[in-house]
């Protein structure tokens, strides 16, 4: 990962699951301090727009002199953008095939078209709205990918029932103990042990789900 604000990541990536796959080795995850291949003494990595307008962009002197410095490990190059091709279960599966990846977190009004077009960087939004920097779509993209890495989760099963591992289907409902809570009961289907028709249940249930919460998926 390269960032303006390594700090921001640190507590992040030693907790929880994640925290886990970085203590066991399971992933390595390097964070890069985007200021450290600047040249000027203030250690510059932004300027104004040609053609005018507000805001600041990302040079492309110190993100080329950071991704190259990382050859050959830096692997496929990843742009954080609210303008880039947005982060589904499909192309998350496809990066965890990846050996390595090299995340650019954006920053200000994004980076100089040149980052994109001259590393080559593939730009990665995790949806359509705009953050303040490219920092926690990184960990969002790092935690979903890590999650399918073998030994990263006890169970492959729990992959197979994730909401988007059937495209266009979200996860049925889940329920637990107690079996009755403020005058809500768990469907009596599923403390019946037939397993058919628990399962004919849970997919009638993830259809409904899924056409109420994201019609846009039908």
């Amino acid at each position: 990962m390269i960032t303006i604000f390594p700090g921001l990541l640190a507590p992040f990536l030693a907790e929880s699951l994640l925290g886990k796959a970085v203590a066991a080795g399971l992933v390595d995850v390097r964070v890069h301090d985007l200021r450290d291949w600047t040249s000027d003494p203030h250690r510059s990595v932004d300027d104004a727009s040609y053609g005018g307008g507000p805001g600041m962009v990302l040079k492309p002197e110190p993100l080329f002199a950071a991704v190259e410095s990382l050859d050959p490990d830096r692997g496929r190059v990843l742009a954080l953008s609210p303008a880039g091709r947005r982060l589904d279960q499909q192309l998350v599966v496809e990066l965890a095939s990846e050996t390595h990846l090299t995340l650019l977190c954006g920053r200000y009004e994004g980076f100089d078209e040149r980052v994109i077009d001259g590393l080559p960087a593939d730009e990665v939004s995790i949806g359509d709205y705009v953050l303040a920097g490219g920092e926690l779509p990184a960990l969002v993209l790092i935690e979903a990918v890590t999650r399918l890495l073998p030994g990263v989760i006890g169970s492959d099963e729990s992959h197979a029932q994730d909401s988007f591992s059937e495209p266009g289907l979200l996860d049925h409902p889940h329920f637990t103990r107690p079996q009755e809570f403020r005058g809500m009961r768990v469907p009596d289907v599923l403390t019946s042990g037939d397993h058919a028709a628990i399962e004919a249940w849970r997919l009638e249930a993830a259809r409904a789900k899924t056409r109420r919460n994201r019609p846009d998926l039908g």
